[in-house]
């Protein structure tokens, strides 16, 4: 079985924040590998090709080696995913937006 480790970019079917649907759409992993080598679950921020400078949304300097086919920008919203609703994986963050993609994600939790 694959452990997906953070930063890496997975295709799921991932909820509308009101809870309407889904819609398939790339997420980037949260989760440390530690957390993924042992729950059945991965915990995932969706990413968005509607990019519209909203507060907090990560902007993806090299959407291309995450496996994009366009431009896009990580959500500041998390939810967590059965490990059998991985679709496939995409391509990973590069080291600069996997930094911003953590720093960010340490503000917003007001993690130490």
């Amino acid at each position: 079985m694959t452990t997906y480790r953070q930063g890496d970019v997975l295709l799921v079917p991932f909820p509308f924040t009101d809870q309407s649907g889904v819609k398939q759409r790339p997420a980037v992993v949260l989760s440390g590998v530690d957390y993924n080598r042992t729950h059945p679950d991965l915990i995932l921020a969706p990413i968005t090709s509607q990019v519209t400078n909203v507060l907090d949304e990560i902007l993806l300097t090299d959407w291309k080696s995450a496996g994009l086919l366009k431009p896009g920008a990580v959500k500041p919203v998390v939810s967590s995913f059965e490990l059998t609703l991985v679709r496939k994986q995409l391509g990973k963050l590069t080291a600069k937006d996997l930094q911003l993609f953590r720093a960010t994600f340490k503000r917003i939790l007001e993690l130490k």
